[in-house]
């Protein structure tokens, strides 16, 4: 309560202090209810007055938001404008106000730089590999290579190494983006021989191991046949390897291991089954040779080809090794009856080639004295015409029995022996 008549005290004094001095009245006293209601009235007013002012702070924030915005974004949107990969803009803008272009001008170098980067992690990785993670790893390389050079704009690169300036250091070349793309391509191919020569090792070397399991497991002969065949292939599947890629250096390093084993393991059945196929092969050439020499006589060609075939029997036997006794003495007990019959067959190839040039000149002879006989029996010259048919006779009697012209030459024979009797 004694603060409330206080503040009735400094009230009343300050009302009486308003009035006028000309009139001075007595101030009319207020009740404490009063003074309590004015109060309040106060306190409202001073309340509902003092949120106006943020409001009036906020939106002179916001306005000067609107124009930083406008005064940021116009220079901005001029530089992303004359950084567009147009070329009639780009001209200008590099002849003119290159400076705005440094942003193309950073984004060019950096994927420029990160390319080479990437290429020569790259090339080490796939032209030295070690092992295929490295050529998995230099193929992810050459494909971020890859990605930074289509990053680089080709129309700018035409036109921008032609200005230097002192203030960016400008690596970027036509030449040397030409020259990284040509690697890629290289690079490419190698890896794609690379691929192709690992798939060929996973394959064949798993084709080998099937091989020697298939063998392990075969209770027939011609399931170990089968095997070993199969065996060999891979082999020789496995060098046919290039052996400029890893897995051709791979290849070779593991071959003479394979080859080993598979003379240990297979031993001298690989070796007999080679020698059974060899001997084989002979007596196939064998039995086409004798019954294309069956029916004589025949002509020279036909010789020929019966000659052909027994060589071919006879070049298979000696590629029996020596080294397998059985083997060898088989190919040996072949080879004696083989060469005997290629040797008759060579003589009665000759002796047909000679009896047909013997015919054939007897022939000729016989045109000849006919040609030069008179139309007057008068006028023959015996002793001349004795001599021809002297020679004819000599001729024919060349002709060997056998041969595909000696019935031929014997009735021509009959024929010059009458008339060499006639004119003696």
């Amino acid at each position: 309560m004694a603060f409330l008549h206080g503040i009735t005290k400094i009230f009343v004094r300050k009302n009486s202090g308003t009035n006028s001095p000309v009139s001075p009245q007595p101030a009319k006293l207020k009740t404490l209810a009063e003074l309590e209601q004015e109060i309040a009235k106060q306190g409202q007013i001073s309340r509902i007055s003092s949120p106006q002012q943020p409001r009036k702070s906020k939106k002179g924030i916001g306005s000067k938001l609107i124009w930083l915005t406008i005064l940021i974004g116009i220079p901005a949107g001029i530089v992303w404008v004359a950084n567009q990969p147009e070329p009639t803009i780009r001209r200008t803008i590099v002849q003119k106000a290159p400076l705005l272009l440094l942003p193309s001008y950073i984004n060019i170098e950096q994927h420029y730089r990160q390319a080479l980067t990437s290429l020569e992690q790259a090339e080490y990785l796939i032209e030295k590999p070690t092992s295929a993670a490295d050529l998995a790893l230099g193929e992810q390389q050459l494909q971020q290579t890859k990605t930074h050079l289509n990053n680089l704009p080709t129309v700018f690169g035409n036109d921008w190494p032609e200005y230097k300036y002192w203030w960016y250091d400008w690596r970027f070349s036509v030449y040397g983006l030409n020259t990284a793309r040509r690697q890629v391509g290289q690079l490419e191919a190698k890896v794609f021989q690379e691929k192709n020569a690992q798939t060929l090792l996973t394959d064949n070397h798993q084709a080998l191991l099937n091989a020697k399991q298939q063998y392990q497991q075969a209770t027939t002969i011609t399931d170990k046949k089968s095997a070993i065949a199969a065996w060999r292939a891979a082999l020789d599947k496995l060098e046919e390897i290039p052996g400029q890629t890893l897995a051709g250096q791979t290849a070779q390093n593991q071959l003479d291991s394979y080859k080993r084993e598979f003379q240990e393991v297979v031993g001298l059945a690989a070796g007999n089954e080679r020698i059974s196929t060899l001997i084989t092969a002979a007596q196939q050439f064998s039995w086409q040779a004798a019954k294309a020499g069956q029916n004589p006589p025949h002509t020279v060609t036909e010789w020929q080809q019966i000659e052909n075939l027994w060589s071919e029997a006879i070049e298979r036997l000696k590629q029996v090794p020596s080294s397998d006794l059985v083997g060898y003495a088989a190919a040996q007990k072949l080879l004696a009856t083989y060469e005997t019959n290629l040797g008759q067959v060579k003589i009665r190839r000759q002796a047909e080639a000679d009896s047909v040039q013997a015919l054939a000149r007897a022939q000729q002879e016989i045109e000849n004295l006919v040609a030069s006989l008179p139309n007057d029996p008068k006028n023959v010259d015996r002793n001349r015409v004795i001599s021809q048919l002297h020679s004819i006779i000599n001729q024919l009697e060349k002709v060997e029995k056998g041969t595909t012209v000696y019935l031929k030459a014997q009735e021509l024979l009959l024929s010059a022996n009458n008339k060499f009797k006639q004119f003696q």
